[in-house]
């Protein structure tokens, strides 16, 4: 009896998490040249369909139309368009419009003020990434409770739980698949990728991300970022 039996990639769940991260990561960090020519190319529209789809959760009814205004321009004419909106929205003068931390975001919704870095989510955050053996870059200075940083861990954790699911063993150098801002030097809450991802994801990601999709919903005048949320609350919410 000749039967061809073919292996099973017990990590490939979490490549698609890691990719779906990297992804989300990318749309809410400060716009380049790379997310305006993926966006303008349709390319970026095509990965959210294709991971969301993946990950068996659906979009809204209208989410391509969303895309389809950038996809008839350049992609320097969308880089313009992208970084003004991010400015209004996640920078501000003098405050932002929706605020990308979690711990300011979190307070907001308190009702009570809070500082960058000094607050209990934002020091609680840090504290979870450096047991991750995750840390600032020497000569960086910004909160690491940021929306795309929070996305670009679990990416991390998700590349980590994916290389032990297939191979059986966790990499022994933490650093590979981390993002370039991490700087690893530790070892993992729980003890394992996937309980450190889960755990994380329950305790941070979904306390907010949910209501600053929302947010970002309610405020962006630029359909882009609208079909981010969207994304974002389809994967979190």
């Amino acid at each position: 009896m000749n039967e061809t039996i073919e292996a099973v990639d017990d990590g490939a769940p979490w490549r698609i998490r890691a990719t779906t991260c990297e992804l989300l990561a990318l749309s809410f960090s400060y716009p380049t040249g790379v997310l305006a020519e993926a966006v303008s190319t349709g390319e970026w529209a095509e990965a959210v369909r294709e991971v969301t789809e993946a990950l068996d959760v659906a979009l809204s009814d209208n989410f391509s139309g969303m895309l389809a205004p950038y996809e008839v321009k350049h992609s320097e004419e969308v880089l313009h368009l992208l970084r003004v909106e991010a400015t209004r929205l996640f920078v501000g003068a003098p405050e932002p419009v929706v605020s990308p931390y979690e711990g300011v975001h979190r307070a907001q919704a308190d009702g009570v003020q809070a500082l960058l870095f000094v607050n209990p989510h934002s020091m609680e955050v840090e504290r979870f990434m450096k047991a991750c053996g995750l840390g600032r870059p020497e000569g960086t200075n910004e909160p690491l409770d940021h929306v795309s940083t929070e996305c670009e861990l679990l990416e991390h954790l998700a590349l980590r739980a994916a290389a032990a699911a297939s191979e059986g063993a966790a990499p022994a150098d933490p650093r590979e698949g981390a993002p370039e801002r991490f700087v690893p030097d530790g070892a993992l809450p729980g003890g394992s990728p996937e309980v450190a991802y889960e755990s994380f994801l329950e305790e941070h990601v979904r306390a907010w991300m949910p209501g600053f999709a929302e947010a970002v919903t309610a405020e962006t005048r630029e359909p882009f970022y609208r079909a981010a949320a969207a994304m974002l609350l389809a994967i979190v919410g």
